[in-house]
């Protein structure tokens, strides 16, 4: 009998996906799955590609059904976790994959969330890369709280990190443009979600810097540099179901070889992280479904900026995926264990 793992907002699109694969996980089982306004509904009904999970039925979403698991996975939003994640005995391992948990400074929660702060957990990106020459895996291992990061904000932070590690970009002029389909804003309905609105247009939102994962970007391209960040990001809404491309542009203070050099070492052991071939450029349909992200790096000498692309599944890599990798580490089983590295595409 494998782990068990109860899943919190079992409906949501972070949900199944976190179903997806932990049902095929060799060591893990799907324990209780809930959510709120879905209580009582079969799983099916929400998620009719979970064949072999079809017939569960939603439970209410309470410290009580989640007991009793050895990991709980909570894909709430935010504001959501905390007060539940409280209540969980010490030796559950937790991991949120909403926002209640990433940030170390309470200050910037509040000015973006505005709401009350409720402390910080290690944090589940284990490829970050920081200024002590350690990755963020040495935080995970033996871990009983994960905070799963925000998806923009780990194409961001693969895209860029390795160039402010190794001190051949500036920190202090990061440029970041995303194209991002609308499953990462989750499954509440929205107009702005709907397909007559987003079927044939590509909109930018959150422009001028109101974006929340702004300071949760800042905080980890601050621990791969080691120096204070500023960063101008511009997410997009563009018609694919799912995936990010993140193209990140920061002023290069080192030579091209250098640049490139930095990415392809950063990335050398790196299971899930794919520097491509000079000349081959990253795209969402290449790692759908998979927890891999795929990078690429050049240089533009004209304008002195060295320009780094990362495409990743947002809710593979960019949620689900993440979760169930740090879960890995944190359990003290191979870090790649259960998680698809190929995608499916076309």
């Amino acid at each position: 009998m494998g782990l068990t793992v109860a899943v919190a907002g079992a409906s949501g699109y972070a949900g199944g996906e976190l179903l997806r694969l932990v049902h095929a996980h060799p060591e893990m089982e799907v324990g209780a799955v809930t959510a709120h306004s879905n209580t009582g509904t079969r799983l099916g009904e929400h998620h009719p590609h979970l064949i072999e999970l079809a017939d569960r039925t939603l439970e209410p979403t309470s410290a009580d059904v989640l007991s009793g698991h050895d990991v709980v996975a909570l894909a709430l939003p935010h504001g959501a976790s905390g007060e539940i994640a409280a209540r969980l005995p010490d030796d559950v391992l937790v991991l949120d994959c909403g926002a209640d948990h990433r940030l170390t400074d309470r200050a910037a929660w509040e000015h973006f969330y505005g709401t009350e702060h409720a402390g910080a957990w290690p944090y589940g990106l284990p490829e970050l890369m920081r200024a002590d020459g350690e990755r963020q895996r040495t935080a995970l291992h033996g871990a009983r709280r994960v905070a799963v990061p925000g998806c923009n904000v780990t194409a961001v932070t693969l895209a860029m990190a390795p160039g402010l590690a190794a001190g051949v970009v500036s920190a202090g002029d990061i440029v970041a443009v995303l194209a991002c389909g609308p499953s990462g804003a989750g499954r509440s309905l929205k107009p702005h979600l709907l397909a007559g609105e987003i079927m044939g247009a590509a909109t930018p939102y959150a422009v001028g810097g109101g974006h929340r994962h702004v300071p949760e970007i800042e905080q980890n391209l601050a621990a791969a540099s080691g120096a204070t960040v500023r960063l101008s990001f511009t997410p997009t809404l563009v018609p694919m179901s799912r995936g990010i491309l993140a193209t990140v542009t920061a002023p290069l203070t080192g030579s091209a070889t250098a640049a490139r050099d930095a990415w392809a070492e950063a990335y050398a052991d790196e299971p899930f992280v794919h520097v491509l071939p000079e000349g081959q450029w990253p795209t969402t349909a290449a790692v759908l479904g998979a927890n891999t992200a795929h990078v690429q790096v050049t240089v533009d000498e004209r304008a002195g900026r060295v320009v780094a692309v990362a495409a990743i599944d947002n809710l593979t890599k960019g949620t689900a995926g993440a979760a169930v990798q740090s879960a890995n580490i944190a359990l003290g089983m191979p870090e790649t264990l259960g998680l698809p590295t190929s995608g499916v595409a076309p």
